[in-house]
């Protein structure tokens, strides 16, 4: 069986200017640092990615551009405000030919996902992501199946970067 990397990433740190929503606040220029910071951590320690799950929040967009990650993109609304089960959901939809998945996007659907699809909840790890999740910060977790079968308890939380 071919091993699937699903990394769950929260956006960079965003700026709150007056008068815009939620959904349209940039990125902070730490922000656009440390998400520069994760994609050159995530092209020197972790497989290529293949394909990306993006919110369609102006921060999380901004966030994907500082990577450089260079993978085909599919950005949804769902993963603005999605639980556990809805970012789940978008998970289980990916095609299979994708071995490395990237999803990027929000608290508390990432950190609590990320809880949710480790079955090593007692590692150091997956107790740094129950402390904190801070913005630009990259859970990476391996399944031993396929993309429609990754459900809570299935994957090993690998490891939890957080990019300064």
């Amino acid at each position: 069986m071919t091993t699937r990397t699903l990394i769950l990433m929260r956006h960079g740190k965003s700026a709150y200017p007056d008068d815009v929503d939620d959904h349209d606040r940039p990125l902070a220029p730490r922000g656009q640092r440390e998400a520069g910071l994760a994609g050159d951590w995530l092209r020197s320690t972790q497989p290529p990615i293949d394909a990306v799950r993006c919110s369609t929040s102006l921060r999380t967009r901004r966030t994907l551009a500082a990577t450089a990650v260079d993978a085909p993109v599919e950005f949804d609304r769902a993963i603005y405000g999605g639980s556990p089960r809805e970012l789940i959901e978008a998970i289980t939809i990916v095609d299979d030919d994708v071995r490395t998945l990237l999803l990027v996007g929000h608290v508390p659907g990432i950190p609590w996902t990320a809880w949710e699809l480790a079955e090593n909840r007692s590692s150091p790890q997956a107790e740094q992501i129950q402390e904190k999740f801070p913005t630009s910060a990259l859970a990476v977790l391996e399944f031993d199946r396929p993309w429609a079968e990754v459900a809570p308890g299935t994957g090993e939380l690998i490891c939890f970067h957080v990019p300064r």
